[in-house]
């Protein structure tokens, strides 16, 4: 009996001392007035209480004469936002009733994107036409923003589509099967002979290497073509990838002095995909396989020059990317189909559909999908090369990713997440400037013109951060939570929101459709 009073007594000890630590969350009563820069009312303003965890309590609206009342958590923080004004976020004291007052600053840059940028928000009940991407013959695009750069091709449409011609991506790509409604792979033609590939297999072929279409193509573990060594592959291949995580992990990767000369044709793709794909897969099956990993000798903001690209052992020399030579050539990529990858590497690494590290303006890039990859559809760290006719589909993280000082030009894109609100996708595009150190040069600055982005009911189109640039012209971006976010770091002189006021990143002509009005143009620290 007594030991039994003593451990009721621990018992009880153990649960006061747990309560007195635990920070409660009772309900509170809170209310304020919200102004201006200039002192005045402000309505409409969207006010927001989350917990401490982070997860939203309770939403409403200040009136026209500026005030609110909300019941919320007394713990935890409260948001006011509104289109044009710098968000404001303070903590909740724990008091049964609060009173909060703010004061919401003007957003220079939130503010120019709806006048000299001239952006669109469209409201209307569809943009697109049935069954595709292409723009609805009801849409006005308003006016275009003016490209004084011969590489891209004039337009005087919104999007990567060309609402009066057949869309690019029919016949050749799985994407095409998407849009209109059929989320599973065409057959593909596997009555053929396969030919296992080993990375000793390739390191003792000759300095020209040719795969045939007559022969579907097994990569075994990571299979390199190695600096001094251009492999061709023919219209219509099929190559395969095996299934493994880790060091067992298959993939492509096309070392920096090595070229890949993969030209494909519309009638005849050339398909990545996983080993035993018969066709008839679905979308949004992923990590069966690594990736296409493209390395070159094109310059980086990184700390050194030369990098290791990720996902690959640092005792592994032909991992390494970067160098000095801009106009570097690293092949042909043309009419090819990249599917189902993203094998895991390591703890929450996992391989990107297609990698890019390096590359220079020589290579060429046009007619590439990546269509149901774990992780990012398409990376690019630094570099300089250019791209036209992207889709990067139905991805798990970022359908796009650059960093590392990139700087190419790109045209006709198309980046559409899985509408199903219960998917993995994260950001349309996650544009970061710099690793080490975020304040490098040459600046990632690269240019997107013509692009399409549908997205997930809880993602966010594009964030940029860590010093990033860009520039998007002429694009429409449909069907996200968030629209553009920007970094604006407090106390530090260069982030993304000084590339802006810099020149060094722009949205001009596009068009915001089904996007939460004040979530469209963000900054955030």
């Amino acid at each position: 009996m007594k030991h039994l009073r003593i451990l009721s007594f621990l018992l009880l000890l153990s649960s006061l001392i747990f309560t007195a630590c635990k920070k409660e969350e009772n309900n509170s009563g809170i209310s304020g007035s919200l102004i201006d820069s200039n002192g005045d009312a402000l309505a409409g303003v969207s006010v927001t209480v989350y917990d401490l965890d982070g997860a939203e309590v309770a939403t409403t609206s200040s009136a026209a004469d500026g005030r609110y009342s909300i019941e919320g958590t007394s713990n935890g923080s409260i948001e006011f936002m509104k289109l044009a004004y710098r968000t404001v976020e303070q903590s909740l004291n724990g008091e049964e009733e609060q009173v909060i007052n703010a004061s919401l600053q003007d957003d220079a840059f939130v503010s120019s994107y709806f006048t000299t940028a001239n952006n669109l928000v469209d409201s209307s009940a569809g943009i697109f036409q049935s069954n595709s991407v292409l723009p609805a013959s009801s849409l006005s695009f308003g006016t275009q923003a003016v490209l004084n750069d011969n590489w891209f091709v004039s337009t005087n449409f919104k999007g990567a589509l060309d609402p009066n011609s057949t869309a690019w991506y029919d016949g050749w790509s799985f994407y095409s099967r998407i849009v209109a409604g059929n989320t599973t792979s065409a057959a593909l033609p596997t009555a053929r002979p396969s030919r296992t590939i080993s990375d000793s297999l390739m390191q003792n072929a000759a300095d020209s290497v040719y795969w045939s279409k007559d022969t579907i193509y097994v990569l075994e573990g990571f299979v390199f073509v190695s600096s001094g060594q251009t492999l061709f592959i023919e219209e219509g291949t099929i190559v395969q990838g095996k299934a493994g995580s880790g060091a067992d992990a298959s993939a492509l990767i096309v070392a920096s002095g090595g070229k890949l000369m993969a030209e494909g044709t519309a009638s005849e793709p050339i398909i990545f995909t996983f080993e035993g794909d018969q066709g008839g897969t679905a979308a949004t099956e992923r990590g069966r396989w690594g990736g296409l990993i493209v390395l070159g000798k094109a310059s980086l903001n990184s700390t050194p020059g030369q990098t290791q690209i990720e996902g690959i052992p640092s005792s592994e020399s032909r991992g390494l990317y970067g160098g000095t030579l801009d106009n570097d050539n690293s092949g042909v990529i043309r009419y090819v189909s990249i599917r189902h990858g993203g094998s895991n590497i390591g703890a929450d690494n996992e391989i990107n559909g297609l990698t890019l590290g390096g590359l220079g303006s020589g290579t060429t890039i046009e007619y590439v999908e990546v269509i149901g990859n774990k992780d990012d559809g398409i990376e690019w760290f630094g570099g300089t090369v250019d791209a036209k006719y992207l889709i990067s589909a139905f991805c798990a993280d970022d359908a796009l990713d650059y960093d590392e000082g990139y700087r190419g030009r790109n045209q006709f894109v198309i980046v559409h997440q899985n509408e199903n609100p219960n998917d993995d996708a994260d950001r349309g595009g996650e544009h970061d400037g710099g690793t080490n150190p975020e304040t490098a040069t040459p600046y990632a600055t690269p240019t997107f013109a013509n692009a399409t982005f549908v997205g997930n009911p809880n993602s966010r189109a594009i964030t940029f951060r860590d010093n990033a640039g860009g520039q998007y012209y002429n694009s429409i971006f449909s069907g996200f939570d968030r629209g553009i976010d920007i970094e604006d770091l407090i106390g530090q002189e260069q982030d993304s929101y000084k590339q802006w006021q810099d020149g060094n990143l722009k949205i001009e002509g596009c068009i915001f459709h089904n996007i939460n009005a004040s979530n469209i143009f963000r900054t955030s620290n």
